[in-house]
C-alpha cells in the first residue's frame, strides 16, 4: 500500500509540473493552451525541438527552473514505478519461500491432488475443522486463485514423486486423489502408497473399473462425486414425498451407546475428544458438562474432571458381549538401498495384509527400527553406512526390540555369512531369489507359526 501511495504521488508531481509549465508559458509569453502544453512537454522530456517563438528574458529563466523541477519529479515517478515492479515480483518469490518452508514443518496434515471443484469444496471442509492442509495443483489458472487463498501449495504434477515430496507427504496423515483423469489418480495413488506405505489415500474415480483398479494400486476408499450426488437427490426426494426409510441412524442395532464420567486424576483429562475416540477404540457421540449437553462435540475439545461421555462401543453388544476388533497390520520395516526392491516388497507386503515401512541405508534402517519396534525387519545384507548384520547386532544389543523378527536378506550363500547374521540376532536368513514371495512366506511363517505360507495369494 505504501508503494501504491509513493506512485501515485510521483505520478501527481509530474502532472502538476506539467501544467505549471503551461500556465507559466501561457502567462510569460502568451502562448496558447496548446503550445504552451507543448513547450512545457519538451522542455520535461529534454528532446531539444525548437521553441515555438524566440524567448524573453524572464521566458529562459521560467524554463530554467522548469528543467530542474522536471528532473526532480521524473526521477521520482522512476524510482516509484520501479519499485512498484520489483516488489510485486519480489513479493510473491518471497511468499512462496516462506511456504514452502511452512510445509516442510508440518506433521500430520492432510494433502489434496487437485484445486478443482470437488478438490475445492474438501479445502474448504478442512479449514473449517481448523486442520493443515497442502493443495498440489498443475494447472496455472489455479494457481492464481490458490495465491490468492489462505491455504499453502505446490505447484506441480502430482503425479511426480518429488512434487509429493515436496508436499510432505512423508509426514501427511491423509491424501485425497481428486484430478479429473482416473489414471493420472491411479498414478497419484501408485506413488504415494510408495512414499508412504502407512498414509490413508482416498481417490476419486469416475469409473467403476477406475475404481477397482485403484483400490487395487492401494488407495483405502475410492469416490465417485456423480455417484454420491445422485444417490443424496435421490434420498433427498424419497424424504421429501415421504418414501425414506424411517430407520436412518447408522449406528449398529446390537450395540448401545453409555455414558462414562470423568472422574478427578483419571487419565483421559486434558485429552482432546479425537484422541481419546482413539485411543478407546470408540466413538465419542456426546459430552455433558455442568448439565449442559453437546452432540458430536468438537474434535479439539479439551476433557475436563465431572465430564460425562456418550460413548459408542461397537464392539460391545446390548448384552455387554465383547465383540472381538478386527486385528491390526503387523508392521515390517524393509531395509534395502535398491528402490526396485523397495517397491515390489512394500507392494507385496500390503497384499499380504502387512504395513511395511522402507529405508534405504543401514543408519536409517537401525533408527526406524529402534522408533518403530515392527513385528518384523527385512534387512539386505549389502547396505550404504551399515551392513545389514551390523543392523541385526545393534538392534539386539540395545534390548529395545526383543519381540521383532530380523530376517536378513542376501545374494551371499556362504554358510559363514549365514552363521555370522544368526549370531548377530537374526531369526532367519533368506538368500535372493527370482521368487519374491519367498520374503512374505519367511516373514508370514516367522509371525504366524500355526499358519502355512502358500494361503497367501501373490499377483
Amino acid at each position: 500500500m505504501a508503494l501504491r501511495s509513493h506512485t501515485f504521488w510521483a505520478l501527481m508531481l509530474c502532472v502538476g509540473v506539467l501544467l505549471t509549465g503551461t500556465l507559466g508559458y501561457m502567462a510569460i509569453e502568451g502562448y496558447s493552451l496548446f503550445d504552451g502544453l507543448y513547450m512545457s512537454a519538451i522542455t520535461m522530456s529534454t528532446v531539444g525541438f525548437g521553441e515555438v517563438r524566440p524567448l524573453s528574458t524572464m521566458g529562459r529563466g521560467f524554463t530554467t527552473v522548469l528543467i530542474l523541477f522536471s528532473f526532480v519529479s521524473l526521477i521520482f515517478a522512476g524510482r516509484a514505478l520501479g519499485e512498484s515492479m520489483l516488489e510485486r515480483v519480489w513479493h510473491g518469490q518471497n511468499r512462496l519461500r516462506k511456504m514452502k518452508k511452512k510445509i516442510v514443518r508440518l506433521k500430520g496434515h492432510y494433502i489434496i491432488c487437485g484445486y478443482g471443484r470437488v478438490g475445492a469444496a474438501a479445502a474448504v471442509q478442512f479449514s473449517e475443522k481448523k486442520s493443515d492442509l497442502v493443495i498440489i495443483e498443475a494447472s496455472v489458472d489455479q494457481h492464481k486463485r490458490l495465491a490468492d487463498s489462505p491455504y499453502f501449495y505446490v505447484e506441480g504434477d502430482a503425479t511426480q514423486e518429488d512434487v509429493l515430496i515436496a508436499a510432505g507427504i512423508k509426514h501427511a496423515k491423509g491424501l485425497m486423489a481428486l484430478l479429473d483423469s482416473d489414471p493420472d489418480n491411479l498414478f497419484v495413488v501408485l506413488s504415494a502408497r510408495e512414499l508412504n506405505p502407512t498414509l490413508k489415500i482416498l481417490s476419486r474415480a469416475s469409473e467403476r473399473s477406475s475404481g477397482d483398479k485403484i483400490i487395487r494400486a492401494g488407495a483405502d476408499k475410492v469416490i465417485s462425486p456423480l455417484a454420491s450426488a445422485g444417490r443424496q437427490i435421490a434420498n433427498d426426494m424419497l424424504s421429501a414425498t415421504g418414501h425414506a426409510d424411517k430407520v436412518t441412524c447408522t449406528l449398529p442395532t446390537s450395540a448401545l451407546p453409555e455414558w462414562i464420567m470423568v472422574n478427578i486424576g483419571s487419565s483421559m483429562v486434558g485429552h482432546r475428544i479425537e484422541q481419546l475416540s482413539s485411543q478407546m477404540g470408540c466413538q465419542i457421540l456426546g459430552l455433558r458438562r455442568n448439565g449442559q449437553d453437546m452432540i458430536f462435540p468438537d474434535a479439539e475439545v479439551e476433557v475436563k474432571s465431572g465430564d460425562l461421555l456418550l460413548v459408542f462401543d461397537a464392539t460391545r453388544d446390548v448384552e455387554g458381549t465383547e465383540v472381538p476388533k478386527p486385528p491390526q497390520p503387523k508392521r515390517i520395516v524393509i531395509v534395502d538401498d535398491n528402490p526396485v526392491i523397495i517397491k515390489l516388497y512394500t507392494r507385496l507386503f500390503q497384499k499380504a495384509g502387512f504395513t511395511p515401512i522402507s529405508c534405504t541405508d543401514g543408519q536409517a534402517g537401525l533408527e526406524v527400527i529402534l522408533q518403530e519396534k515392527p513385528h518384523a525387519a527385512v534387512i539386505d545384507f549389502m547396505l550404504p553406512v551399515m551392513s545389514g548384520i551390523e543392523i541385526c547386532r545393534q538392534v539386539r544389543f540395545s534390548g529395545l526390540c526383543d519381540h521383532t523378527k530380523l530376517i536378513l536378506f542376501t545374494a551371499d550363500e556362504n554358510p559363514d555369512t549365514r552363521k555370522r547374521a544368526l549370531d548377530a540376532g537374526a531369526h532367519a536368513v533368506v538368500v535372493k531369489s527370482p521368487e519374491a514371495k519367498e520374503v512374505i512366506e519367511m516373514v508370514t511363517q516367522i509371525l504366524n507359526p500355526d499358519r502355512i505360507g502358500n494361503e497367501i495369494n501373490y499377483p
